[in-house]
């Protein structure tokens, strides 16, 4: 019998859920096992997961897949601010709300957004990573009404598999952070920059993506926002590999050391793509955000930056976006070498540069949200410091070394 006439009807089954092995965008994957469920319950209308930073106790649109329009993108609000959220947790099993006309009084965006758009069911189960949660899923339906038993347990079953899924992508982008940041880590222990800095830079620069996406200035969705905002600190990670001579040197650099300094961000790049592989993540979903944020974080928008002299657009948003952030934050921070400058100092400053060496529209994203900039200052404070006297304390901006 021929090999091929053996095998006739045994491969005839396509798996809907094939996407699931495949290397493509979470959002990708996300719709494929919606386009599943509606093939045996088609009562689920959208499906969405938000994300939750228990730093600032915020959760955060990240995902959806809901055919048609989708208002509600690019929001957070606080858990503690969700008492019918926070039921969840406590209770440890799903909510199922049989009619939304029940919450249609609520006082929060997302409640209204949710009636405005006619869902009027929803199932939601809280998930973890590793025993620490860190989000919800939402299944939601325009049709009020309980569902059979056999109906929820299938739900059951897809909320656990959109978990799994989900869960394990943001693991493996967690892991490379985590690896680079330990790197990144090692690299304070020699430079004396504070954990402080980088909390708060990485949410500026969180706010300035979020601010360009909402304004329609750049085309970011919620998952690009967050790795923007979980990449963001490993900026400087190829630091690592400069010597202390430069790295420790309390005066200002000289020529030839400015330019051993400006490879940090080429060994930068050389040490993200040597994790990744060690790892196995080189296909993972978001990866070049990181590599452009480590080696493009100095390129300015008149071509006069490093290591490559981009012009403009030719810079990748995210690095444009992390410069500003990054910039803000040493100007306005107090260091050994210069004392800090005011918000409006350095906003002045950045508007000075703005198009010749920053992105204007990051300027703009980040001055535009003053108030928050100032929250996030107040709640991610440095211990008090102050130039030491007698010590250089820098004329120009960012100076020799960030």
């Amino acid at each position: 019998m021929d090999e091929h006439e053996s095998d006739s009807g045994l491969y005839e089954h396509a798996d809907p859920l094939d996407v699931l092995n495949r290397s493509v965008p979470l959002e990708q994957k996300l719709a494929s096992i919606h386009e599943a469920l509606y093939a045996q319950i088609e009562f689920v209308d959208r499906i969405s997961v938000v994300a939750y930073d228990p730093a600032t106790d915020l959760l955060k649109t990240f995902l959806a897949s809901s055919p048609g329009r989708n208002s509600l993108v690019r929001y957070e609000a606080r858990l503690s601010d969700s008492p019918s959220l926070t039921e969840i947790l406590r209770a440890g099993r799903p909510r199922v709300v049989n009619d939304l006309e029940l919450f249609r009084q609520g006082r929060h965006l997302h409640t209204r957004v949710i009636a405005e758009e006619g869902y009027r069911y929803s199932y939601t189960l809280p998930m973890y990573l590793d025993g620490s949660f860190w989000g919800f899923i939402f299944f939601n339906s325009r049709s009020p009404g309980a569902l059979a038993v056999p109906a929820l347990r299938t739900l059951d079953v897809y909320a656990h598999l959109i978990s799994a899924v989900v869960t394990a992508e943001m693991l493996a982008v967690r892991l490379l952070a985590a690896a680079v940041k330990t790197a990144h880590d090692m690299v304070h222990f020699r430079d004396p920059e504070t954990g402080g800095h980088i909390d708060r830079m990485a949410r500026y620069a969180r706010l300035i993506a979020q601010h360009l996406a909402a304004t329609g200035a750049a085309s970011l969705d919620d998952a690009a926002i967050e790795r923007i905002f979980e990449f963001a600190p490993l900026h400087d990670i190829g630091k690592l590999a400069l010597p202390d001579r430069i790295l420790l040197k309390p005066a200002r650099l000289s020529m030839a050391e400015r330019d051993e300094m400006k490879q940090h961000t080429v060994r930068g790049l050389e040490m993200i793509e040597a994790i990744a592989h060690n790892f196995g993540l080189e296909h993972l979903d978001g990866l070049d955000l990181l590599r452009h944020i480590a080696e493009s974080h100095h390129e300015t928008m008149d071509g006069g930056g490093y290591p490559h002299g981009l012009h403009g657009r030719e810079i990748p948003l995210e690095a444009r976006i992390v410069a500003v952030a990054d910039v803000f934050d040493a100007l306005t921070s107090s260091r050994p070498y210069k004392p800090s400058w005011t918000d409006d100092e350095a906003f002045a400053w950045l508007r000075k540069l703005s198009r010749s060496k920053f992105d204007e529209d990051c300027v703009d994203a980040l001055l535009f949200n003053a108030k928050k900039v100032k929250e996030i200052q107040a709640q991610f404070q440095d211990a008090a410091t102050s130039p030491p006297s007698g010590q250089l304390v820098r004329s120009g901006a960012e100076g020799d070394r960030t």
